[in-house]
């Protein structure tokens, strides 16, 4: 069931096969007072990218990415958004044009096969990408569209990866191995392995470095590591899959969610505790958040579709219609022109 506030309007959207634009998949879902800009999905099942005008929920293109795309990252400047294609044969990044709304280029990685983890280095044009099957972290130029260097994490599963502000230093959660390897990504080489609970798959980094912030599919658990002694502190139980990390803007808060809990946790940073619980049906993956903090956009796997979340009341504002299984979200305040 849709929660809503007055201020937000749900349209039933009409669904399109292929390639579909708004023009002639024209839908539109919501709007609230104040919140405008583009989000891009990623569609796992049916290996499409859904771009969404955030101002009135329509879907603005709906592209086709290689197989099965997880995860998303949009370039500082929202003219980019680069997609890790997980599975097939070929092992791709699929780069979206995001204001012309095409597919701009396919990026081969060669021998690196299966990228999942994503984040873009300072500027527009350099993303940081697990390879879990071949243990790196691959640097690619995707305006070129080429790999620049490999980055070996010397570990299994190294299936998400967190960056410093400044984009020195790189974390990935090797889920085989049960560490986080940290990475010199000026030296291009491994610095480091961590011990942290089993099979670590969500993992962040503050963007000061101070905490990398670790979730353990095994036990449940949100950890926090030091990465200057490799202490690790305890910071929330009970979860079942802590799925992604996202930090809030002012850096107070921690946003996980657990798809298999149905649910969204709120943790206090600092104090280290969860302060907050949003019952959330429909599998929360990929979750990103507004640069201002008071909108969240939580992908809802088993739902077609992405729910609008307000951090501060922690209530569902809303819906957005995206594809099926959708999964990486990515939001930026750039408003693209309708076709």
């Amino acid at each position: 069931m849709s929660h809503t506030t007055p201020a937000f309007r749900l349209l039933r959207p009409l669904v399109a096969a292929g390639v579909a634009l708004a023009a002639t998949a024209s839908v539109a879902s919501a709007q609230v007072a104040g919140l405008s800009g583009t989000l891009v999905v990623t569609n796992k099942t049916p290996s499409t990218a859904t771009i969404v005008d955030v101002g009135s929920g329509r879907t603005l293109a709906t592209l086709p990415t290689g197989t099965n795309p997880h995860e998303i990252v949009l370039s500082p400047d929202g003219s980019l958004a680069v997609i890790t294609d997980y599975g097939g044969e070929r092992k791709t990044l699929t780069v979206i044009d995001v204001p012309g709304l095409k597919v701009a280029r396919t990026i081969d990685l060669g021998e690196h096969r299966a990228p999942h983890g994503i984040v873009f280095l300072p500027g527009n044009r350099l993303v940081a990408v697990t390879c879990e099957q071949t243990r790196a972290v691959v640097v690619v130029d995707v305006v070129e569209g080429v790999v620049r260097h490999a980055i070996a994490t010397d570990a299994g599963g190294s299936h998400m990866v967190g960056v410093t502000a400044d984009g020195t230093r790189g974390y990935t959660g090797n889920m085989r191995d049960h560490t986080v390897t940290a990475l010199d990504m000026t030296a291009k080489r491994a610095v480091r392995s961590y011990p942290v609970p089993e099979v670590p798959e969500a993992i962040n980094v503050t963007p000061d470095g101070k905490e990398v912030w670790v979730g353990s599919n095994k036990t449940g658990q949100v950890s926090v590591l030091d990465p200057s002694t490799g202490a690790v502190t305890r910071a929330a139980e009970g979860l079942k899959w802590p799925y992604r990390m996202l930090f809030t803007p002012d850096g107070r808060q921690v946003i996980v969610p657990d798809p298999t809990l149905n649910e969204v946790r709120f943790i206090d940073r600092a104090a280290r505790r969860v302060i907050g619980i949003l019952p959330l049906p429909g599998a929360p993956q990929g979750v990103t958040i507004t640069p201002d903090g008071r909108h969240v956009f939580q992908s809802l796997s088993a739902e077609t579709r992405v729910a609008v979340i307000d951090p501060a009341t922690r209530t569902v504002l809303g819906h957005l219609a995206v594809g099926g299984t959708p999964d990486g979200v990515a939001y930026t305040t750039r408003v693209v022109a309708r076709p």
